[in-house]
Parts: C-alpha cells; sequence; structure tokens
C-alpha cells in the first residue's frame, strides 16, 4: 500500500482523534506526517470549506464539484508531493466521503461521483481507508454535545477563521440522509476490503484507540 491514510465516517465518528492517534503513531516510529483535512487543506481550499460547508442553497451538483475542486488541488499541492518525497499523510475524510455523501446521500450516484473526481486524484487513492463506524443517533449526539461544550472553537487558516467541530449544514441533513451515507460507507467497505479497516467506534474511547494502534502497526 502507498503512505496514504484516510480516516473515513459519519459526522460525529471520531475522526479528529483518530488523525490524531494514527498520525502520532507514524511520528514516534521516525516518519515524517503530513496531517491534511477535506475540505481546507490548502488556500483555495479555505475559501471552498466556509463556502461547501455553510452557505445553503447548494445545488447537489455544485456541491459536489466544489468538493472534487478542492481535492484536486489538495492532491496536486499537498498529498502528492508529500508521497513523492517518502512521507506519510494522515487525512480527515477523503473521496470515500464523496461518493458516500454526495454519491449515495445527495442520489447523484457513486459511479458518477467517483468518475468527476478520478482527473483531480491523478490515481492517488488512499492506500489505507480506516472506517469508524458508529450509529447515526450516536453519531448526531456526539455532535450535539460538541456544540453545547463550545467544543468548535476556531481553526485559524491565514488570517480565516472556520468552525472545527460546530455541526455544518450537511450535518444537518438528518437521519435518513446519514443513515443513507452510513449504508454507503459501509458498501464500499465490502467492495475494498483489502483497503478498509473498519473499527467499531461505538467502543470506549481507550479500547477504539487500542484497534487503531493495532491498524498503524499493521500498515508500519
Amino acid at each position: 500500500m502507498n503512505r496514504y491514510i484516510a480516516i473515513e465516517g459519519i459526522d460525529g465518528a471520531g475522526k479528529t482523534h483518530a488523525q490524531a492517534v494514527v498520525a502520532e503513531r507514524i511520528e514516534s516510529a521516525g516518519h515524517e506526517v503530513v496531517r491534511v483535512q477535506e475540505p481546507g487543506g490548502t488556500s483555495l481550499g479555505k475559501a471552498l470549506r466556509r463556502l461547501v460547508l455553510f452557505r445553503d442553497g447548494l445545488d447537489a451538483w455544485t456541491e459536489a464539484l466544489l468538493f472534487a475542486a478542492d481535492r484536486a488541488q489538495l492532491v496536486a499541492d499537498v498529498i502528492g508531493p508529500a508521497l513523492t518525497r517518502g512521507a506519510w499523510v494522515v487525512s480527515d475524510r477523503s473521496v470515500y466521503s464523496s461518493l458516500a455523501y454526495q454519491g449515495a446521500g445527495r442520489q447523484l450516484g457513486v459511479d458518477l461521483v467517483r468518475r468527476i473526481n478520478e482527473p483531480g486524484l491523478k490515481d492517488v487513492w488512499p492506500g489505507l481507508v480506516i472506517l469508524l463506524r458508529v450509529g447515526v443517533e450516536t453519531g448526531l449526539d456526539r455532535q450535539a454535545w460538541a456544540d453545547r461544550r463550545g467544543i468548535q472553537g476556531q481553526l485559524k487558516f491565514d488570517q480565516m477563521s472556520l468552525p472545527l467541530h460546530a455541526t455544518d449544514r450537511i450535518g444537518l441533513s438528518g437521519t435518513g440522509f446519514l443513515s443513507v451515507v452510513r449504508e454507503a460507507f459501509d458498501d464500499l467497505a465490502q467492495q475494498e476490503l483489502e483497503r478498509f479497516a473498519v473499527v467499531d467506534a461505538e467502543c470506549p474511547l481507550d479500547e477504539v484507540t487500542k484497534v487503531l494502534l493495532a491498524v498503524v502497526e499493521a500498515a508500519l
């Protein structure tokens, strides 16, 4: 596998924690690690993040194409160069989020969304996808808890403050939408067993961390 690891799952699955655990373990083994987030991992992505996540009224295809544009720039500017020099990349979300959220959730078609992303990816797909599996209600409860606690804070990107964990427009699409997305992630994992590691993120945090570390050990 290549050195590109994507952390996936529905909103509230625990991707931020998982990204930190995975990246820190790889760094402790003496490797360079580049952490990225979709959307928002480039100068263009920072602007697109605010637009696509927090602007109401976006057409489903506009949403899908904006995510694809952000991803293409991220591969060109950050992920591709990092992999070329031998670094590991650990990403909070990837193209698989577009397949699940826009392809299945927005009913645009998984195969069609895959095709519009392929030119920008330039064959740079994650070598390992860690899918954090939680129920929709669990994810929504965690999001609500984070919002109540004010955990969202602010993420600074070149003088632009962006919400970090605040529930965004897509995360507010409802339980029916998120159920479809969750099922789509499960389907993708079944179709690409060699690429996916599925983690039961309903477990206590320390147990999830142990499983994540075991997955990373197997990849190193």
